[in-house]
């Protein structure tokens, strides 16, 4: 059957339309609109000094409250536990938001938690990153909604927020009655079982939190729970008085794209360029781009001792592994000392400047988690606080393989070719 002229005109246009939306799609969700950090940031001070600190709570805010208990808790055998524990314990009130759930075993167990404490009275809301949860099972979302859970699922394409489907929460957040609160890189999925023995249970820190600082944690679940459904969360119930609970000091740290997307990666280059003696840097996804790279070389030269610690062949990105390989090579020749952690996937995120100045949470060391997603990390300044996590990290480091300035210049050029290519998406990664 022959189209007539008329119906051709009509079809190449709606195929012109339709290939503009789909460009005008992919612009506004591949871009950031903002102005990228492009000048290195001054050596003004130091990890310790106080005027460090004033610029954590007055450039960056919010502000750093002291007397906070900060409990570190490795691997799902201790993470998994700790959180149920004060989900089944709430009297009022439940918060919890978080990239990753799926089904399974522990998917199930916190469904369960939820449910009960929804029916016995609790107010219970729960945020899912839409991508995150796509292997959730929906029959659990509809058991927690018919038990009066709240459930939103952040960014659900619809027609109003197409333009911002590339913006995820990466944020993992969880407090309980205003008072308890747990961050870290843990996701909700059986993955994340287990001690770290095998390629099965993945290595990761969570950390469980009381104090004055739950308040901001609490405030930084309003932030994107307004956003995702514009009811606020407010009164005693969600913030009540918060007695000092500890000797740490500390700020809970957020960025997104609609709030400063450039936040996150500023308060790392001031963490980092404020550092004199070490720096210990734990990530997942490590991605530096330029400016960042330029910051660590310049700690380096200046005497500043480097290890990072990165996923090995258990990665669940093969792209980001290799796009992140293929930037090591001026790190390495200014001594910087890179390791790959060698039993599991390593998804652990955390940084410590002179065993002073720790920051833990959800954000990755790569373009992604500092422009285009909503991250939560939670600082401390502590001596005590960034020794134990000195402990941990040498842990680490001692089941990593450290990569050598040689070995990385001997790898074969098939390699090289896929490094190059991977290092086309860093913008995404």
């Amino acid at each position: 059957m022959t189209l007539s002229r008329r119906a051709r005109t009509w079809l190449i246009a709606a195929a012109a339309v339709a290939a503009t939306l789909v460009a005008v799609l992919l612009y506004q969700n591949l871009t950031v609109g903002e102005k990228r950090i492009q000048h290195q940031l001054p050596r003004l001070y130091e990890s310790d000094d106080a005027e460090f600190r004033r610029a954590l709570s007055s450039l960056l805010g919010p502000q750093i409250v002291a007397g906070n208990r900060v409990e570190t808790l490795v691997n799902g055998d201790r993470i998994f536990p700790a959180m149920l524990a004060a989900i089944r314990s709430a009297q009022r009130t439940i918060t919890f938001e978080t990239y990753i759930y799926w089904s399974g075993r522990i998917g199930r167990e916190f469904v369960d938690a939820l449910v009960e404490r929804a029916r016995a009275g609790v107010k219970v809301h729960v945020l899912l990153d839409w991508v995150g949860s796509m292997k959730m099972e929906p029959e659990l979302l509809e058991e927690m909604r018919r038990a009066g859970v709240e459930v939103e699922r952040f960014h659900e394409p619809h027609w109003s927020n197409w333009h911002q489907l590339n913006n995820r929460t990466h944020r993992k957040l969880l407090v309980v009655d205003g008072a308890v609160g747990f961050t870290g890189g843990v996701g909700i999925a059986d993955l994340w079982l287990g001690d770290a023995r095998n390629p099965q249970e993945w290595r990761d820190t969570h950390y469980r939190v009381t104090g004055p600082v739950v308040a901001q944690m609490q405030a930084v679940f309003l932030d994107n729970w307004v956003r995702a459904n514009g009811r606020v969360l407010h009164g005693d119930a969600y913030f009540p008085a918060l007695r000092p609970a500890g000797e740490f000091a500390a700020q809970m740290f957020s960025s997104s794209p609609q709030g400063g997307s450039e936040s996150m990666q500023l308060m790392y280059l001031l963490a980092i360029t404020a550092a004199r003696r070490t720096i210990a840097l734990s990530n997942s996804y490590f991605v530096p781009d330029d400016m960042t790279i330029a910051t660590l070389l310049d700690a380096a030269r200046r005497g500043v001792k480097i290890r990072v610690i990165v996923p090995s062949g258990h990665i669940d990105s093969e792209t980001v592994r290799k796009a992140s390989r293929g930037s090591w090579g001026p790190m390495l020749e200014a001594g910087i000392e890179i390791a790959e952690y060698a039993p599991t996937m390593f998804h652990v995120k955390g940084l410590v400047v002179d065993g002073m100045f720790s920051s833990v949470g959800s954000t990755n060391f790569d373009n992604r988690s500092f422009r285009l997603n909503d991250e939560a990390n939670l600082n401390v300044l502590s001596g005590d606080f960034g020794q134990e996590q000195l402990a941990v990290f040498e842990r680490d480091w001692a089941r990593a393989r450290r990569i050598t300035l040689e070995e990385w210049r001997r790898r074969p050029w098939s390699e090289r070719f896929w490094e190059r290519l991977a290092s086309l998406l860093h913008t995404q990664l």
